[in-house]
């Protein structure tokens, strides 16, 4: 019986649930503001794209190029960003829309430290801010997964055991 090879959209969907289940866990101990908490879905992305390489190139028993590792990886990456910008922009939308309120609010104490910055610039970004919040998080999602996806997915085909075969070869008697 031939084994059957998982899809990076199932790969995809799995770390993309993970991620989602880590936001919700931040989201209701109120930590999302916590920026160490928030830099960690960031090694959840890495790892699982790295793990999605080394367990494709395991199921191909190795017989696969660094392009084809690296191209399972991207696929997987770019389910996982398309998956995130989704639930991001529902999310924000319609399940947590309180999420805007506590974001500038954050960002409002961050600033108030900042002895560069008057009222009025403060109260002027936040504003800006607010109007293109959504934007603004769907852009930060698709740009930042995209990058470590891809750093990941070149770390993960960098160290899948490979052993291209090719059909040229002659068997060894």
């Amino acid at each position: 019986m031939e084994q059957k090879i998982a899809t990076p959209v199932q790969k995809g969907l799995m770390i993309s649930l993970i991620l989602i289940v880590y936001g919700l866990v931040l989201y209701f101990t109120n930590q999302f503001g916590n920026k160490t908490l928030g830099y960690l879905q960031y090694a959840v992305l890495i790892g699982g794209v790295i793990w999605s390489c080394i367990y494709f190139a395991k199921q191909m028993n190795g017989n696969v190029t660094f392009g084809n590792v690296f191209a399972h990886g991207f696929k997987t990456t770019a389910f996982i960003t398309a998956l995130m910008a989704v639930y991001t922009f529902i999310s924000i939308k319609f399940i947590f829309p309180d999420i805007v309120d506590k974001t500038i609010e954050i960002a409002r104490t961050e600033m108030a430290s900042n002895k560069d910055l008057s009222e009025d610039q403060v109260n002027q970004l936040l504003e800006m801010t607010r109007n293109n919040f959504t934007l603004i998080a769907i852009s930060a999602i698709l740009l930042m997964f995209a990058i470590y996806g891809a750093v990941a997915s070149l770390i993960g085909a960098a160290i899948a055991k490979k052993n291209p075969q090719t059909p040229f070869a002659q068997p060894q008697i």
